[in-house]
């Protein structure tokens, strides 16, 4: 027990520490993407319930209700506006712990995974402005925990539970439309239908407005980006393309990330050296043993993760923000690799395995730090536009911005 709450407490610190460290100047300037969302979030206000808005590309409305609810504590200002990314990316930190905890069943070894997770650049970057990444994992997250905890127990109220956090995630960004697929899938292999049933009553009581809506309207962004709603493509077009996205997204990890300088370091790999090689190691290893349930569940969710980008439009790829949600996974495949590592103390001594090991992860983890707060800091005064606050621009239409309130010259 004291264990649990050494390493939440310190967990709740080291995230407070990375989230919120220069909060407020990296990113010091503001991007359009986050000047609409911010109105779009205002337009809700005293209207009656909406579950989808059309504005600015089209967006299920939940995730702008909470950015409403933090403009009505803090007022309209840039902290308010990313104050609910930074909450649950410091939230989704101990529901990830919790879940890894009963993965791998030592407190120790959640602990040092969870802190990979936080101190990934591609995790600390959508913790720290305004979009909706880290509700979306939040929400998937407790989904998943729920789902473990409903197949250890079979309490009922865990399924409920599980399938509500599903429902909500397809209320969210839209890779969360999903999600839902991963525990439903995993009800069928091992429990009877009852429980199917059960889970996907509670999942369509929550999801239905939206659903409804669909039946109505067109999702208007899922339109927009998808290579399958492009009626200027042949099919043979479409699968070439498609093609390309597997080959850009796997190359996303290791050797070409994300062009864009709101996302990444442009072209940087989402993960640094050590951690590619090990998600590589961890990766094999769980495809060589698939039969083991944690293995099977974090492969599906991985590659479930991945699905949205490679059917989106080519030029988008590598997408380090529509696949974010496939960040759980590739550390617990890390934590398979760092497994294989523990083994060495059969063959090793101890002491060298451990000294190893805190080596490789001392270093990555200053590595992926040094990358966001050194040289992605960098990028990002010329990647979010705007350098005056939201409050000077909101009044603003996005294309009359005054002059002076823009990025008019390269500051990289």
């Amino acid at each position: 027990m004291y264990k649990h709450l050494i390493a939440i407490g310190s967990l709740i610190l080291l995230s407070c520490i990375v989230i919120f460290y220069q909060y407020a100047s990296i990113p010091h300037n503001i991007s359009f993407d986050e000047i609409e969302f911010a109105k779009l979030a205002l337009s809700l206000d005293r209207t009656p319930y909406t579950v989808y808005s059309p504005l600015f590309t089209g967006h299920s409305t939940l995730y702008f209700y909470i950015l409403l609810l933090s403009f009505k504590i803090f007022g309209i200002s840039n902290f308010a506006l990313r104050f609910p990314s930074a909450l649950f990316g410091i939230i989704s930190i101990l529901i990830f712990y919790f879940i890894m905890n009963k993965v791998f069943k030592n407190t120790l070894f959640a602990f040092l995974l969870s802190c990979i997770l936080l101190t990934l650049h591609w995790y600390i970057n959508f913790s720290r402005f305004s979009f909706e990444a880290t509700f979306l994992l939040f929400l998937e997250l407790l989904s998943t925990l729920f789902l473990f905890k409903f197949l250890e127990n079979k309490k009922i109220h865990h399924l409920l539970l599980s399938g509500i956090t599903a429902a909500l995630a397809f209320h969210s960004y839209y890779p969360g439309r999903i999600f839902f697929i991963l525990p439903l899938f995993f009800l069928f292999l091992t429990h009877t239908k009852k429980y199917v049933f059960l889970f996907l009553l509670i999942f369509s009581l929550i999801a239905s407005p939206l659903l409804i809506y669909f039946t109505q309207h067109p999702d208007i962004r899922i339109t927009q980006v998808s290579l399958f709603t492009d009626s200027h493509l042949a099919p043979g077009e479409k699968m070439g393309l498609i093609g390309t996205n597997i080959q850009k997204t796997s190359l996303m990890f290791n050797l070409k990330g994300d062009m864009n300088g709101r996302h990444n370091y442009p072209g940087k790999p989402a993960l640094n050296p050590i951690l590619g090689i090990l998600f590589l190691g961890g990766l094999i290893t769980a495809l060589r043993k698939y039969s083991q349930f944690y293995n099977q569940y974090f492969l599906l969710y991985f590659f479930l993760s991945l699905i949205l980008s490679i059917i989106g439009r080519t030029q988008d790829n590598p997408n380090m923000l529509r696949t974010f949600t496939a960040i759980p996974a590739v550390v617990y495949f890390i934590g398979q690799a760092y497994l294989l590592l523990w083994q060495l103390k059969t063959y090793l001594k101890k002491e060298f395995v451990i000294g190893f090991i805190a080596i490789l992860f001392i270093v990555s983890t200053v590595y992926e730090i040094r990358t966001y707060f050194v040289f992605q800091s960098r990028v990002f005064r010329n990647s979010f536009e705007v350098l005056c606050s939201l409050q000077e621009v909101i009044k603003y239409d996005t294309k009359k911005i005054p002059l002076p309130c823009r990025v008019s010259k390269n500051l990289f």
